[in-house]
């Protein structure tokens, strides 16, 4: 079982570290903005609200010397590496060699509100046939969903996983049943620390304090899982300290026949 857990952080982990990966730039020298609204959302957190739709409006300047042709236009929302919305819209058009070109088109975000709460970050891509990105920008979505949304179950579910953790660890250190090697001790609590920072992220992401950024989450994740590391490290000793008895002397007694 501690093996299994200590897997799951190490795959959660890696996920969070993968989605701080910038995305490569791309060949074609285009420029991309987009308004939400009528709002340029570059630099700004746009409210959404569920089943009313937006008119989301992008202007791309190709600044290269041959045409571009976009397929499709990407609006989606992520959080610790993971993709909580995305709305695909196919609208093929051309951007000629140092010429501009504006699309203006309506979403209906009616299901948002079953998939996301709170701050989140977003991005607007472009696409083309073979599905490369060529351009996007980046804002913060405010999401007016529901707790019971896949991103509101999905911290419900993080924060019993690490209620269980943190009881398990504390049981075994009551009980005295926990390793006696220190480093296999600080193992033993890294999970639990590990998810408190995940509970952390979303749940101030779902009190619209801080969107789930990489530069948040990432400080906040790995704090909370050396403190783990360094309560388990520093736990005492799981096997109680033998007392020897004291050996008391009996008095003799004489009996005295007369």
């Amino acid at each position: 079982m501690g093996r299994l857990t200590g897997v799951a952080v190490a795959l959660a982990a890696g996920m969070i570290l993968a989605g701080t990966t910038p995305a490569q730039a791309s060949d074609d020298p285009l420029t991309l903005t987009a308004t939400l609204d009528g709002q340029d959302i570059a630099g700004h957190t746009m409210v959404v609200t569920p089943r009313r739709p937006v008119q989301l409006s992008v202007t791309v300047t190709n600044n290269g010397p041959s045409p571009v042709h976009v397929r499709s236009i990407r609006l989606s929302g992520t959080a610790l590496a993971l993709t909580f919305f995305a709305y695909d819209t196919t609208l093929p058009f051309d951007i000629a060699a140092h010429g501009r070109a504006t699309r203006t088109f309506g979403l209906d975000l009616a299901d948002l509100d079953g998939q996301a709460i709170g701050l989140l970050p977003a991005s607007v891509e472009l696409f083309d046939v073979g599905r490369n990105e060529l351009a996007a920008v980046d804002t913060v979505t405010d999401v007016r969903g529901s707790i019971l949304s896949v991103y509101g179950v999905f911290g419900i579910a993080v924060l019993l996983l690490t209620i269980a953790a943190w009881v398990t660890c504390l049981l075994a250190l009551a009980r005295h049943r926990l390793p006696a090697n220190r480093l296999r001790r600080a193992l033993r609590f890294m999970p639990a620390g590990f998810g408190t920072g995940l509970v952390a992220v979303v749940t101030l992401s779902v009190l619209r304090v801080i969107p789930p950024e990489p530069s948040v989450e990432i400080p906040i994740v790995v704090g909370t899982t050396v403190i783990g590391l360094v309560l388990g490290y520093l736990t005492p000793h799981p096997l109680p300290q033998v007392v020897e008895p004291e050996t008391t002397r009996m008095p003799l007694t004489h009996e005295v026949t007369g």
